[in-house]
């Protein structure tokens, strides 16, 4: 048994990460930012830290307290930032590149955290598990555990927190990677992507894909994705890699057709040049191809997805309010 710190952990996957840990014998901490996800969490045996991931001394102090850390938490929303924070992204700048400077600040936020949770770490036998995007890797490709992630890809900007775990490991510390598909998906998915994209379907009164729509994106259930996080803990190597992968790459096509079925609304293709005033900040993401293996991942952990495919979620209806 460890006792673990799990950051982000009344988000949409911390959240089942945490559960996944006490059902396995495992003492749980959480860190949240609100009372309410506190009392969440202690109503279910997990002891719960209030505060921020930007407080560094509360992460130092936390970790100090813990012998195993996963970091699941980031800037997924402007609202998750701190206000001074806000202020500077707000403040910083021409208003067109406030999105640019909020991602900076998210990745700085990350880098910090490793760095902080690996100087707690360093005198301890634990591990340090962060969640990474398989959009930082090369598209157009089979990714697979080993390869390293792609300054130049869609989630490119990551790439530079992937390196300060790696450093972490090198260190000595039992750092490992845990990479998450684009869609992660099961009950209670509020802010993910697939739920974005059913929004925008709506308000755009059509499902699209852009041009043939045979960019691929891969997928996992929530709980699939707690259990190899857990398994990332007991058994990672320093500098390892692991891949939350059930479908290796579903066409876009394909996942557009489904919404619009679900939603009763038309299917189309439009044009590359369309797909920005389409999906907005989503567009970049619509167009990547990001197929990815977990063949190493099931060989090494002896992970294997349990749960039903993204397709059967669907159907389950609880995206659309059925």
């Amino acid at each position: 048994m460890m006792r673990i710190l799990v950051t982000g952990a009344s988000g949409f996957i911390g959240s089942a990460v945490i559960r996944e840990l006490i059902e396995n014998g495992h003492e749980t901490i959480g860190l949240v930012r609100s009372q309410e996800a506190v009392e969440r969490l202690t109503s279910i045996g997990a002891m719960a830290i209030r505060g921020s991931v930007e407080d560094t001394a509360l992460l130092r102090k936390a970790a100090d307290k813990a012998d195993t850390v996963i970091h699941t938490a980031f800037f997924h929303k402007f609202s998750h930032a701190g206000l001074s924070t806000r202020l500077r992204i707000a403040l910083g700048g021409a208003p067109r590149q406030a999105s640019t400077r909020f991602m900076a600040a998210a990745i700085h936020m990350e880098q910090r955290a490793i760095e902080t949770f690996g100087a707690a770490l360093s005198a301890k036998q634990g591990a340090l598990v962060i969640a990474m995007p398989t959009m930082t890797l090369t598209a157009g490709r089979l990714a697979r555990e080993e390869d390293d992630g792609d300054p130049y890809s869609v989630g490119g900007g990551r790439v530079a927190s992937e390196k300060a775990l790696l450093i972490q490991a090198e260190k000595g510390i039992r750092a490992s990677i845990v990479r998450l598909p684009p869609i992660v998906y099961g009950e209670g998915d509020q802010g993910g992507l697939l739920p974005s994209l059913i929004k925008i379907a709506r308000s755009k009164k059509k499902s699209v894909f852009i041009e043939k729509g045979a960019n691929r994106w891969p997928s996992v259930h929530r709980l699939d994705a707690a259990r190899l996080f857990r398994l990332a803990v007991e058994q990672g190597t320093p500098g390892s890699r692991f891949h939350a992968i059930a479908d290796e790459g579903i066409p876009f096509a394909d996942i557009a057709e489904w919404i619009g079925l679900e939603s009763g609304l038309p299917i189309q293709s439009i044009k590359a040049d369309q797909a920005a005033d389409h999906f907005g900040w989503l567009s970049s993401f619509a167009a990547a191809d990001n197929p990815v293996s977990s063949t190493l991942t099931s060989e090494r952990l002896g992970w294997k997805a349990k749960h039903p495919g993204l397709l059967d979620e669907i159907k389950k209806g609880y995206y659309f309010g059925k």
